[in-house]
């Protein structure tokens, strides 16, 4: 395992799911947020917790570019990062924002759009991985 490349992938990735995170759900999706009054929490307090955000999400990039590198068959980085970053989007839409529309008092169009939103993402974050990180691939031993 290639700590450097590891590091430098997570490091990246955690970057740019901040960038488009602030974009996406904190600008283009904040009138969508806003139509939940009570449900969210107002910009004022979010912002008093953007370090736990800042720590929980580069948690979670280390882990998943460990993840990546646990699952590495091979091929093309970009294309196996893609590939791993539409699982994880699957996931993520699953486990996070099916769940969210059961049980907080959010309409359809909100979970469809954060669902959408939260697959590109992980695509994206899965691609950064993919091309930064690159594991070693396993050396076939040749018996003679």
């Amino acid at each position: 395992m290639n700590l450097q490349r590891m590091a430098a992938a997570a490091v990246l990735a955690w970057i740019v799911a901040l960038a488009y995170s602030f974009v996406v759900y904190g600008n283009l999706m904040a009138s969508e947020f806003a139509r939940y009054p009570g449900v969210f929490r107002s910009a004022h307090q979010t912002a008093a917790n953007v370090p736990l955000l800042l720590v929980g999400s580069l948690i979670a990039t280390i882990v998943a570019v460990h993840m990546y590198g646990k699952g590495y068959e091979g091929g093309s980085g970009l294309v196996e990062g893609a590939r791993f970053g539409m699982l994880l989007g699957v996931y993520v839409v699953g486990a996070a924002w099916v769940g969210e529309y059961v049980s907080l008092n959010i309409g359809g169009r909100l979970a469809l759009y954060g669902a959408i939103a939260a697959f590109v993402e992980s695509v994206i974050v899965g691609a950064i991985i993919g091309v930064i990180y690159k594991p070693a691939v396993a050396r076939r031993i040749v018996h003679v």
